[in-house]
């Protein structure tokens, strides 16, 4: 676990977790490979926090878009994002929204590092 609080000082709580165990087996080249290419592509939860809030000033759905929920960031768009609701479960839930997005991002680029 340390190693990746050396690595990737930013993550936090359960995604840590997470990239831990993918760590796990991959040699110090593959990690540092993995870690290049994951801090290029996570999605950062205040960031997430920050598009969602926009949502309240016309702009509803970027944070959708930004994590690649592409029909969901259309329907909040033309919705108001579902009249402010979802908007407001998604600033209740950026954290979440963001870990699942590095999740999925943490699994392709193992699949490509190995």
């Amino acid at each position: 676990m340390n190693k990746i609080y050396t690595l990737l000082p930013e993550v936090e709580g359960e995604e840590a977790i997470f990239l831990d165990s993918l760590l796990k087996d991959l040699n110090e080249e593959q990690a540092q490979n993995f870690i290049l290419i994951y801090r290029g592509r996570r999605k950062d939860p205040q960031t997430i926090l920050l598009t969602a809030l926009l949502g309240f000033f016309g702009f509803a759905g970027i944070h959708r878009f930004f994590i690649n929920h592409i029909g969901m960031g259309i329907l909040y768009f033309f919705t108001a994002g579902l009249c402010f609701i979802g908007t407001i479960v998604d600033l209740v839930n950026h954290k979440n929204l963001a870990f699942e997005y590095n999740q999925q991002v943490a699994r392709e680029i193992k699949i490509l590092i190995n």
